[in-house]
């Protein structure tokens, strides 16, 4: 189907700097000077047309300033996904600190896809954001999109995962610390038969925690036995049902399992109690996160602490002064926040 418009019954609903000009019979220039509150224009011509700007509701054209500025005052957010606790909590963060400077954000998600990334990144480019916060996908494994970015001098801070290699500024949560302690709470509390449900291999998330869970065993004299640790395939409490049936079906089940995060965790216990296991009595569990949902399951989760918001804040905060910064600072800072261990229900 095809429409057909007149053109003479199409009514402009924008006021333009020519259209006060027109009305007033002077040039667009003096306009936009009167506006800008120019020394040379006289404070009569100024009046006259602040008062007719208002008159008419003219609104100026923002895309057009920035372009005369060469600042767009926006920045280009990528998460690997925005529906959890984590990274929601992070964004606003993120957007507490941006909204008191009037610097919108746009927010792109990869679902741990590293072409989905790659091409969220080309588009923000294509329409010149002021900078970059990144958090990558679990596929990325090449980091020519990144480069792209820091070959153009745009600001970019990478945060929670690392990309090793790329140069930038940088804040993550110290998961070796987190856990740890989650790992070492487990020990102290009597479990010998400790299992890890890792994360993809490809994450320094993954690997920092994974590290901490044999780190930990290796200090309190348990041996490393490799059926005890399984990765899953993603974060969500669906991902945790497979590695958990494995792990259950062992000839020696372990007594406590260290899971990647919350989801993973909450699979592990559907499947445990399923089984007609008890928890903690039987196998405790600890997850990483801390969400807000955890505390509410029976028994209560526990879990490790991460400060999400703060560490989009830091990260935004960072990622302005890089964008308002006139000299380009050679050095890139590296910031990190620590975590904390929340002893709840699931554990002894």
């Amino acid at each position: 189907m095809v429409f057909l418009i007149d053109h003479l019954t199409v009514k402009k609903t924008r006021t333009t700097i020519t259209d006060i000009a027109d009305q007033l019979g002077i040039s667009p220039a003096t306009v936009s000077r009167s506006l800008h509150d120019h020394p040379a224009i006289s404070k009569k011509t100024k009046k006259a047309v602040v008062r007719l700007a208002r008159k008419l509701n003219y609104q100026p054209n923002q895309l057009a300033l920035n372009l005369l500025q060469k600042k767009t005052n926006t920045i280009g957010v990528i998460v690997p996904e925005i529906t959890s606790y984590f990274f929601s909590s992070i964004i606003n963060g993120i957007q507490d600190l941006v909204n008191p400077l009037e610097v919108n954000m746009i927010i792109g998600q990869s679902n741990e896809s590293y072409k989905e990334e790659k091409k969220i990144i080309q588009s923000f480019m294509s329409i010149n954001v002021d900078g970059f916060l990144i958090s990558p996908s679990s596929k990325t494994r090449r980091f020519d999109h990144l480069n792209a970015i820091r070959e153009s001098n745009i600001p970019l801070v990478i945060f929670d995962r690392d990309c090793e290699g790329i140069e930038a500024d940088k804040v993550f949560v110290d998961e070796y610390n987190g856990a740890f302690q989650a790992v070492e709470h487990l020990i102290k509390s009597g479990c010998k038969r400790i299992a890890h449900i890792a994360g993809p291999n490809t994450l320094s998330t993954s690997r920092h925690r994974q590290m901490a869970y044999e780190d930990a065993l290796t200090k309190h004299g348990i041996k490393i036995h490799a059926d005890y640790i399984v990765n899953c395939k993603g974060f969500a409490p669906k991902h945790g049902i497979s590695p958990t049936r494995h792990l259950l079906a062992l000839d020696k089940r372990p007594d406590a399992i260290f899971a990647i995060n919350d989801g993973v965790a909450i699979g592990a216990m559907f499947v445990i109690k399923e089984a007609g296991i008890k928890i903690p009595q039987d196998i405790s569990i600890i997850g990483f996160d801390d969400d807000p949902h955890s505390c509410y399951f029976k028994p209560s989760l526990s879990t490790v602490w991460q400060p999400t918001y703060e560490l989009g804040m830091l990260s935004a905060r960072l990622l302005m002064k890089r964008i308002n910064s006139k000299a380009s600072d050679p050095k890139f800072r590296v910031e990190t926040l620590f975590p904390e261990l929340i002893v709840r229900g699931s554990s002894l």
